[in-house]
């Protein structure tokens, strides 16, 4: 992911930029899961087997890396083992962390998860500073998975630039433009631009289709264009008080009083049979959105998408993870190496050729196959171009430790005005009831 979600921003990863469209089972694929003794293994040949635990999509394994790696280091054999959701990974990741069984030699973080375990867990594990040159990163990356003692102990993968994704077929039904450039005019203003097409677009529906996916979505990247978001520089929670957070609640009550969107929370299987069934005009996407899109809308609407630059003029990321070696691992240095490589800008370059993943390693920015980078299933729209723009001035945010716990609690929230029909106070209500107890 980020197929992973908290608060509707961990399903991830993005499509292949070939004209072969992944397939669900690649994308939801779960590994085989070992058992809870001991994470690596070794054999008297000194050959050793490294296991690699993430979420959704990391694409290592879409871009050959992991043959590629085997090559390279014909005794050290990379086992991926994937859990499709975040959600379902993340408490299993804190069990085996605390009782130091089970862990991979190299286990993936989500960013709404990193700041949590920088401050409570980051002992735990390997500082990567002393062999990756983390400032290779975006800077912000970096300052994520730094803990007080100045460790690194995660390695930056992607970041989540934002785009817009829309189908032009429907977009001219309703009278919509279609060129990509004329969509980024439209919605120039920001996110009350695009409610406003969403009611153009509702006037003049195809039957059956819906302007866009779900109003938690919309939340979610309007809050995360902010630098501000539910914590303060501090440390301190002020989910309550964010300009962001009261921002993208309102225009979410709005586009659920008009009824501007399916309703269908993201990633759920509602939502995929939405997708294949033709019935979502528009949606906001973070690059790592492309894939689930193309995947679960499948053929038949291939060159019937295209991406256009985000609504506003301020840049958003939403999403984006880590690799992380846990001290307690048999194979540290190697895993640390495995790391390293994977990290690489050409590595990186890799996967945001075969699954769109932006990196968020600078030096594959500056890579041909990055900066020409096109998705023939939306157009060939040129997402090189697009998003590299875009993470040039993405806000440097505020994590806190709960940011994940907070931003899923909100989103249900959302998603019951939407399909429940709860007033916006009544579910505003609930959410800061709820949050506020798991932040105790």
């Amino acid at each position: 992911m980020r197929i992973t979600r908290t608060g509707g921003g961990r399903g991830r990863r993005a499509a292949a930029l070939t004209t072969t469209v992944l397939t669900a089972s690649a994308l939801l694929l779960t590994g085989c899961s070992s058992d809870d003794g001991d994470s690596d293994a070794s054999d008297s040949n000194g050959n050793i087997t490294l296991k690699l635990a993430d979420f959704g999509q990391f694409g290592y394994k879409e871009a050959g890396l992991f043959e590629q790696y085997h090559k390279l280091h014909p005794n050290i054999t990379v086992k991926e083992e994937t859990t499709a959701e975040e959600q379902q990974y993340y408490p299993k990741f804190l069990q085996q962390l605390n009782s130091n069984s089970g862990l991979g030699d190299v286990t993936g973080i989500e960013v709404g998860r990193i700041k949590e375990i920088v401050d409570t867990q980051a002992g735990k594990f390997a500082d990567l500073s002393k062999t990756i040159n983390v400032s290779d990163w975006v800077s912000w990356k970096e300052k994520q998975a730094t803990a007080k003692d100045g460790t690194v102990i995660g390695a930056g993968t992607d970041i989540g630039p934002m785009s817009l994704c829309y189908r032009k077929d429907l977009f001219q039904k309703a009278g919509l433009p279609t060129d990509r450039e004329a969509v980024a005019k439209a919605i120039s203003g920001g996110w009350e631009d695009y409610l406003k097409l969403g009611e153009q677009y509702k006037a003049k529906a195809p039957s059956g289709t819906y302007f866009m996916d779900s109003a938690s979505a919309m939340y979610n990247a309007v809050v995360s264009s902010s630098a501000q978001q539910y914590y303060d520089a501090d440390g301190k929670p002020v989910y309550k008080d964010s300009q962001a957070v009261k921002q993208g609640w309102d225009l979410a009550a709005e586009t659920a009083s008009k009824k501007l969107s399916a309703g269908l929370p993201q990633f759920g299987v509602p939502w995929q049979t939405a997708l294949r069934k033709g019935q979502i005009a528009s949606m906001v996407c973070p690059a790592w959105m492309a894939a689930q899109i193309s995947t679960y809308s499948g053929d038949a609407y291939k060159g019937k998408w295209d991406i256009s630059r985000a609504p506003g003029t301020t840049a958003a990321n939403w999403g984006g993870s880590f690799l992380a070696v846990p001290k307690g691992g048999k194979h540290v240095k190697e895993a640390t190496e495995l790391v390293k490589w994977l990290t690489a800008p050409e590595q990186q370059a890799a996967v945001f050729k075969a699954v769109g993943v932006f990196p968020s390693n600078k030096g594959a920015y500056e890579l041909a196959s990055v900066k020409s980078a096109k998705l023939p299933y939306f157009s060939d729209a040129p997402i090189g171009e697009i998003y590299a723009d875009e993470a040039k001035s993405i806000p440097e945010a505020v994590l806190g430790a709960k940011d994940g716990v907070i931003k899923d609690t909100i989103s249900n929230q959302i998603n019951n005005m939407e399909t429940r029909g709860t007033s916006p106070d009544k579910a505003w209500k609930a959410a800061t009831e709820s949050v506020d107890k798991a932040l105790g």
